[in-house]
């Protein structure tokens, strides 16, 4: 079954306890949190403390999308803070750091996993896969909210899937940026396995509804 992490960079944040405690009646199986620090995208969102404070309210995985420059130097206090996967970019830092990064994430007893812009080509996450539960395909450039859904990244999504069978890993694809019900079902098409849904789950008249179809799409049809 695909899974569904909802992004809470799109939720209520006057409401966010509310809208979070939410996601578990939904349906939900993760929950996306995006973290950035206005160098490695151009936005600043929540940190540390806000982690903390959402894993003491919710009883879904944390599913935390570090958007940040060199985050090998807070990957740990992430792991401590309560993510259960923690997601870092390859473009954030060098190869040998961020293995370093993905090694600590481990050792923390945190699924690590390795995210690539869309400029960025699949086999860039090849020297990473060994050490990944997880590869983050970004439909959008990452940063903001609310864009467009970018279909020419789908033969990465199937180009990762590739790599990942080749090798026997036990690794899931995750797609994040424009993702609803019809993009959903392109990507799980291509290959994705988790689908993260911003705007789409949190302006959904019925969200339940929205998780349930996004739940039935064929994985890998």
């Amino acid at each position: 079954m695909v899974k569904v992490s909802p992004s809470i960079l799109s939720a209520d944040f006057v409401n966010l306890e509310r809208d979070i405690r939410s996601l578990g009646p939904a349906g939900a199986d993760y929950v996306h949190v995006d973290v950035m620090d206005g160098l490695f995208v151009p936005n600043l969102t929540i940190g540390i403390p806000v982690v903390q404070a959402i894993r003491r309210i919710s009883p879904l995985p944390l599913d935390v999308h570090l958007m940040i420059d060199r985050p090998i130097r807070y990957v740990e206090r992430f792991c401590a803070a309560g993510a259960d996967i923690l997601t870092v970019h390859v473009e954030a830092d060098t190869e040998a750091n961020t293995l370093e990064a993905l090694r600590k994430i481990q050792a923390a007893g945190v699924r690590p996993a390795i995210s690539v812009k869309p400029a960025t080509p699949a086999e860039a996450v090849l020297p990473y896969l060994d050490l990944c539960s997880l590869v983050l395909v970004m439909t959008v450039e990452p940063g903001f909210g609310g864009q467009s859904f970018m279909a020419d990244m789908m033969p990465k999504i199937t180009e990762i899937r590739r790599y990942i069978t080749e090798k026997g890993l036990n690794c899931e694809v995750e797609v994040d940026g424009g993702v609803n019900e019809a993009t959903g079902r392109t990507c799980v098409e291509a290959g994705a396995d988790v689908l993260v849904a911003g705007s789409a789950y949190f302006k959904a008249p019925d969200p339940a509804a929205f998780v349930a179809a996004l739940h039935g799409l064929d994985t890998h049809s």
